[in-house]
């Protein structure tokens, strides 16, 4: 047979070119800037940082639920899979993007402290700054309440049937994966502080290991209970009245009023306008704020002509960042207890005003907090679209690794420490008082451009505002696809003065040296480091009713779509 009818020396010729052509094609995907593809489905997506829990929410999704619906039972089962992470005895923040209105809606789930813990009762204890762990540091939980709430509100199905995938991984067990392994075997100090926290996660004494399956009976009783009962079991029954005893043992304050009368809030999502992309942040409590004025700041600099991981760039992105957490430090609390000059730490004259001090030549040592014109870590992060355009960005967490490291007695989960957040300086914002909302680290994303809805979110403490700008900027600015916007290497400054600053050592040898000749101290992280924190995105283009996921290699985590069940 000829190869073509047009004669042997052409036939062979094209497919030479036809050979050339495919290993340019393969040298192209080569060359891509990412270590894994997105997922892209026409069908529901969910992004979580485990595969088990991106899967419990995907099989809701099978089962008719929506993305409201596939984001509470991949939170549920992250709580028992990744339980050092997120929980029942932690907070939650969500925002919402309703496919048929067009509408972002945001959800703050943040608790607040006793009515009794104050900065006098805590001194009284002889505590000189707030404590870090132990029953002083717990607030109110709000997960559950936010479960509720999200669920009420958008859900199509019950409790009973959203937690069911939670409730048989706790009941059946799960192999503990590499990262969540790591995390767990850090804390193992920590938990055998508290009796019933060491019987619960030190199986045999020891945390469990990679690939050694764990169960959470008492999880299960947990997630039953609120299958059965609702938000009621936690705030006004079984479950409360577990934590009530283990406050009431250990001399904490929380009473039943707290629990009874704690309920989260729908609150109007803040926003900016980068480069002609709408960005969203949840309003203080959260530092979602700073996320925000750091774009604010950016958008002053052209990081787009200077290029991904330039030494210009870089530098300018860690400038911003310390000017905006200065504000976030000096006017953050919560809203309730005084007002907070929001829409001035938003304006762009203000932000041109505070651009003007980064010298693109030099590291400031000490950024000093503005003066904004008066208006006229440990986290578990995951994001959901389903087949109708409706999005969820969600973020989790008991703040430090297992919280406070206490739990109450057969309730199989740890309870957050989130009031080490507070202060005790009188006067300041974010001050301890009675029932009142710490300023939060833990914040969910989401931004908009045509036909374009993006949910994204990034873990780990103070390290969220300052990641969500660079992935925003990943993906404006640097024209970097959803994955390859996660996985792109990060900086990350967690303290809040100096010169110091951390990043991954695939920014290049050259730059480094650059950034350090203008005076920052490098600390060069491995290619995929925890210190910058994993993230999950998912994007919808309305356009052509297709979805995206992407999930960070710095976590155990997938982008697993919707499977198709007859």
């Amino acid at each position: 047979m000829k190869p073509f009818v047009t004669g042997r020396a052409v036939g062979w010729s094209v497919i030479g070119v036809l050979v050339a052509a495919a290993a340019l094609t393969l040298e192209a995907a080569a060359d891509r800037q990412q270590a894994r593809s997105m997922v892209i489905s026409r069908q529901g997506i969910v992004a979580a940082e485990q595969p088990l829990a991106a899967q419990a929410g995907a099989s809701i999704l099978a089962q008719g639920g929506n993305a409201v619906d596939a984001a509470v039972a991949a939170n549920a089962a992250l709580s028992v899979v990744a339980p050092m992470m997120c929980g029942m005895g932690g907070d939650l923040f969500a925002l919402v993007y309703e496919a048929k209105t067009g509408k972002l809606h945001g959800f703050n789930g943040s608790g607040w402290s006793p009515a009794r813990l104050t900065p006098e009762f805590l001194r009284g204890q002889g505590f000189k700054t707030m404590p870090q762990s132990g029953i002083h540091s717990v607030t109110v939980p709000g997960a559950v309440d936010g479960w509720h709430q999200l669920l009420a509100r958008f859900g199509k199905l019950g409790f009973a049937q959203v937690l069911a995938p939670a409730r048989q991984l706790a009941e059946e067990g799960f192999p503990v994966t590499e990262w969540v392994a790591g995390y767990w075997a850090a804390c193992e100090s920590l938990l055998k502080k508290d009796p019933a926290a060491a019987k619960c996660f030190l199986p045999g004494g020891r945390p469990p290991a990679m690939g050694e399956v764990f169960r959470n009976p008492d999880a299960a009783w947990s997630l039953e209970q609120v299958a059965g009962h609702g938000r009621a079991a936690f705030y006004d029954g079984a479950i409360g009245r577990r934590i009530l005893e283990l406050s009431g043992r250990l001399g904490g304050t929380l009473e039943a009023e707290d629990l009874r009368r704690y309920q989260g809030a729908w609150v109007e999502p803040i926003s900016v306008n980068y480069r002609g992309w709408t960005v969203y942040e949840i309003p203080p409590n959260g530092q979602g704020i700073a996320a925000l004025e750091m774009l604010n700041l950016m958008e002053t600099f052209n990081l787009g002509e200077w290029g991904l991981h330039s030494a210009n760039a870089l530098h300018a992105m860690i400038e911003a960042k310390k000017l905006a957490y200065a504000d976030l430090l000096r006017y953050i609390g919560d809203p309730a207890f005084g007002k907070l000059p929001v829409a001035g730490l938003l304006s762009k004259d203000y932000a041109r005003q505070r651009a003007g001090l980064i010298d693109l030549s030099r590291a400031m040592a000490q950024a000093a907090p503005g003066s904004p014109p008066e208006p006229g870590n440990d986290t578990t992060y995951l994001c959901t679209v389903d087949q109708e355009g409706n999005l969820v960005s969600l973020i989790q967490s008991t703040y430090n690794a297992f919280g406070s490291g206490l739990v109450a007695e057969g309730a199989g989960f740890a309870l957050q420490n989130r009031g080490g957040l507070f202060q005790l300086e009188a006067g300041h914002p974010n001050v301890l008082a009675g029932h009142k909302r710490p300023l939060h680290t833990i914040i969910p994303a989401f931004m908009s451009k045509g036909d374009i809805r993006i949910a994204f979110g990034i873990m780990g403490g103070w390290n969220q505002a300052q990641a969500h700008a660079q992935f925003v900027a990943n993906y404006v600015d640097f024209k970097l696809n959803l994955q390859a916007a996660l996985e792109a290497a990060r900086f990350t400054k967690m303290s809040f003065t100096g010169t110091d600053v951390q990043l991954e050592n695939r920014v290049p040898e050259a730059v480094r040296a650059e950034l350090a000749a203008r005076g920052h101290r490098l600390d060069v992280l491995p290619n995929w480091a925890t210190s910058v924190g994993g993230g999950q995105a998912v994007l919808r283009d309305f356009a052509r009713g297709v979805n995206y996921g992407a999930s960070d290699p710095r976590k155990d985590g997938a982008a697993v779509p919707q499977p198709f069940l007859k």
